[in-house]
């Protein structure tokens, strides 16, 4: 693809995107005048075929709704007699919410009493209005049209012959009222599911059910499960699932391996944490004859497994993905599949799906096969086993074996590695550095982030706290990942020099949005750094240096947070746009089938197309492709939840200590600080500051002393003591300590 066909792509991305609130904004600067489309592509700045005609398109459509008129033949105004709107409502944390509609540039303003009973992320039809003062708009619900979530996980407080459930969710602001017949045996003071059945119409509490009585606050497992249940995420598998996987075929037939590609004398193997137990991927490495390097990788063949319109795969579905906690994992499949049959575990023959490339010493690309194998893995290693190899050995034309040390040893015991996998692992991490090394140069972002971990004692309880960085261990596979998912995708998406109109599965990320960029821009100026944000080349290369600028420092951990919100989300989609912190064109998820729907189908299109089928019809992915995406986002928010919880148990145990810290926000009620030491981040409340009367300044990011003129800022070292550790509420309240 050609830098100017890649330019003219990428832009039609961003118009599909924000198209529509784009048009309004246009049109509402003067409701008066009309443009045709040619005005509207102009101000948008569009000048390709193919946006513009996904203005023409558009605008038809918001014609047909009445949403615009068509005041002359192919002139447009905007509708301003509409005053009925269908968005998505966001509730805040102090009961207030707004009005997020695609016909409206901003969010619009409710106050609570205008809700009409909505909840957070419902679908609802509002009425929009102009306050009387000024041109502020304001917005009332007047139906909801669909519910969002009907069940919440909160504490129960009961009363004679009835009870309240108080939510957890600091975005629902109506607790649930429960009947005597209605608790399922829930008892004063637990921690519960309930479900919301009915909300008459003159009561300011919803009517509701127990479905779930999880336990005690404060008890491990009852919080894990509740942080589970509070994002729809079931914490164990139904019993039909666990027969089914139980009954699955698992012998590895002789008729199986004549259809597959037959890998299994090929030198192989895995690296993963040490404490995996699904090992869903391999390398396999050969030295060929010209001087080549025949690289090979294997993903374990789960859509052999697991079949179409089968409860199992329905149950995979539903789930999506792996989650993620603090102290365990909850897999997408059962264990017989996630940890047995599919887990490419050492020295058993498995059934896999791979992409082998023949790839020669400047890491080019030669030749590429991608299909069904079957495949032995002769070594498995930890990311640290890995790592001391790279760190102590040396690749030379006589590389020598390495006894691998009792303290990194995953055995416990001292080991010997053939010079053969010694030899293996060294030349891939060269390759593996050259890959990474092209795709930084072609515009990539680098985001190495220091990953907070807990040592854990024997009930969970946390007792220390630990960061893991990325080596190169970490950095070989994830590169090989990484080249595996392009080309699939590009073999699928891109062909003979043009794009194909296939349907696949795409992992798509899109460019910055303008105004977040600009925000960052003037926040790390206040810390000495700058942006360019000229060109898209001139962004990554910039947003890389401000990356390794910070790398260490006190501040690191808040602007590369920043950094990341300035980025969009990356989701499922069969509509390709590329993905741009990675710098590709065409990428996909091919690598990880256990614990990620999409990369089950992935697997299932790929061989589709392996075997000359025809394109399936997008829609039905296209649905399945959004559903995996919220379920991703659901298991984000529950991973970093957990996160929260142990920090917040952890600081407990540290009440009287001082920490130094790091202000990592600044808000009209206090200041958030980071401590430097844990990462753990807590809050300091304007009234618990005594020395002066503090008023917070927006434009600064800070609060100042109204008498003394003390400014606390955003991006300050701090010292704080922990005044209160809310382990219900996962919330830290600090102390700070002054001068």
């Amino acid at each position: 693809m050609t830098k100017k066909k890649k330019k003219i792509y990428k832009k039609k991305g961003n118009v599909v995107k924000d198209i529509t609130k784009n048009i309004f904004r246009i049109l509402n600067e003067d409701s008066s005048k009309s443009y045709n489309y040619k005005q509207v592509a102009a101000k948008l700045k569009i000048s390709d075929t193919d946006g513009k005609n996904q203005i023409i398109q558009k605008l038809a459509e918001l014609t047909a709704t009445k949403k615009v008129l068509e005041v002359e033949r192919g002139k447009f105004k905007i509708n301003a007699d509409r005053k009925y709107s269908i968005g998505t409502l966001d509730i805040t944390s102090n009961g207030n919410g707004y009005f997020i509609s695609d016909d409206y540039e901003d969010d619009i303003f409710i106050p609570n009493n205008n809700l009409g009973k909505g909840l957070h992320q419902d679908i609802v039809k509002a009425y929009v209005y102009k306050i009387r003062s000024g041109k502020k708009m304001e917005a009332d619900v007047v139906e909801i049209l669909e519910r969002a979530k009907t069940e919440f996980v909160g504490v129960l407080q009961k009363n004679k012959n009835f009870g309240f459930v108080v939510p957890d969710n600091n975005k629902m602001y109506a607790d649930i009222f429960i009947s005597e017949n209605k608790m399922n045996g829930a008892e004063h003071g637990d921690k519960v599911q309930a479900k919301i059945i009915d909300w008459p119409k003159n009561s300011k509490n919803p009517f509701g059910k127990i479905t779930t009585v999880l336990g005690k606050p404060g008890d491990h497992n009852t919080e894990m499960h509740s942080i589970l249940l509070e994002y729809d995420l079931p914490y164990e598998f139904e019993l039909e699932v666990e027969k089914e996987a139980e009954n699955l075929s698992i012998e590895i037939t002789k008729e199986e391996i004549s259809k597959r590609r037959d890998m299994r004398k090929d030198l192989t193997f895995t690296i993963d944490p040490k404490d995996a137990k699904d090992f869903d991927d391999a390398l396999s490495f050969t030295k060929l004859e010209n001087g080549n390097y025949e690289v090979g990788i294997h993903i374990a063949d789960v859509s052999h497994y697991l079949e179409p319109k089968t409860i199992l795969d329905d149950e995979a579905y539903k789930r999506a993905t792996s989650v993620y906690l603090v102290d365990r994992v909850v897999p997408m499949l059962p264990e017989m599949l996630s940890n047995g049959v599919c887990s490419l575990r050492p020295h058993e023959e498995k059934l896999t799906f791979s992409a082998v490339f023949e790839i020669n010493k400047k890491a080019e690309i030669i030749k590429e096969w991608f299909g069904r194998t079957v495949t032995y893995s002769d070594q498995r290693f930890a990311y640290e086993e890995a790592q001391s190899i790279i760190e102590n050995c040396v690749l030379s034309e006589d590389v020598n074996a390495y006894k691998m040390p009792e303290a990194i040893s995953i055995t416990d015991k001292a080991y010997e590695v053939t010079k053969e996998v010694v030899e293996a692992t060294l030349k891939l991490d060269e390759l593996a550095k050259i890959l990474r090394k092209k795709r930084m140069k072609q515009g990539a972002i680098s985001f190495d982030r220091v990953e907070v971990k807990f040592n854990l004692d024997e009930k969970a309880n946390p007792v220390g706290v630990f960061f893991k960085e990325s080596k190169d261990a970490n950095k070989l596979i994830e590169e090989f990942m990484l080249l595996a998912n392009r080309k699939v995708a590009e073999y699928i998406g891109f062909s003979k020099g043009k794009a194909t109109n296939r349907t696949f599965i795409y992992r798509v990320h899109d460019e910055p949005n303008d105004e977040k960029l600009a925000s960052l821009q003037n926040m790390v100026r206040k810390f000495g750094y700058k942006i360019n944000t000229d060109t898209k080349e001139t962004t990554s290369e910039s947003l890389n240096q401000l990356l390794s600028d910070v790398h260490g420092k006190a501040e690191s951990n808040m602007i590369e947070t920043l950094t990341i919100r300035t980025m969009s989300k990356a989701v499922y989609t069969t509509q390709n746009i590329g993905h741009y912190g990675l710098a590709f064109d065409y990428y996909s998820h091919f690598t990880s089938p256990i614990r990620r729907y999409p990369d089950v189908m992935t697997h299932r299109l790929l061989q589709h197309y392996l075997d000359g089928g025809d394109t399936p019809k997008a829609d039905k992915f296209e649905e399945k492709c959004k559903h995996s995406s919220n379920r991703e986002e659901l298991a984000s928010k529950a991973e970093r939840s957990s996160i929260k919880y142990m920090q917040v148990k952890y600081m407990q145990d540290h009440k009287d200590e001082v920490f130094d810290g790091v202000i990592t926000g600044t808000t009209e009620w206090g200041i958030y600080v980071e401590i430097s030491s844990n990462k753990c981040e807590g809050m300091v409340r304007i009234r618990d500051i005594k020395s002066d009367f503090y008023v917070f300044d927006d434009k600064q990011h800070a609060i100042i002393g109204q008498t003394s003129k003390k400014m606390y800022q955003l991006g300050d070292e701090v010292k704080i003591q922990v005044k209160k550790a809310d382990l219900e509420r996962k919330h830290l309240d600090f102390n700070l300590i002054e001068d």
